[in-house]
């Protein structure tokens, strides 16, 4: 936990034949391996789309954008769709704007507009 304010939490859902695992709280070095490993089994779970909802998420370093570009390769060599759904929070919108990773991913404003993109 970076700045204290709220711990780490990554869970894994599955919804209406896809795959959601929420973010939240402080993401850093100590959750990231966590995250890592629960975007590996979403990518090998065999649905065709894998939803990562941001909202809830108040701080991500540079190992969670790490993760998350691990899990975009995983996902494209296992045929599976990864969609980023916000709101952001700013501290996450920053990140993406500041290291120009965000064109990377297909982001959405909303988890319902994910399930559909």
């Amino acid at each position: 936990m970076v700045n204290g304010d709220e711990a780490a939490v990554v869970t894994t859902t599955a919804h209406e034949g896809m795959t959601v695992v929420r973010l939240r709280g402080d993401l850093d070095g100590e959750s990231a391996p966590g995250l890592a490993q629960a975007l590996v089994e979403a990518a090998a779970r065999g649905t065709s789309r894998t939803i990562i909802d941001l909202s809830q998420a108040e701080f991500a370093d540079s190992s969670v954008l790490h993760a998350l570009f691990d899990a975009r390769k995983a996902h494209m060599a296992a045929g599976v769709v990864l969609v980023l759904a916000g709101p952001l929070q700013e501290t996450i919108r920053r990140l993406f704007e500041v290291t120009g990773s965000g064109p990377a991913f297909r982001m959405t404003d909303s988890l319902e507009t994910a399930m559909t993109c």
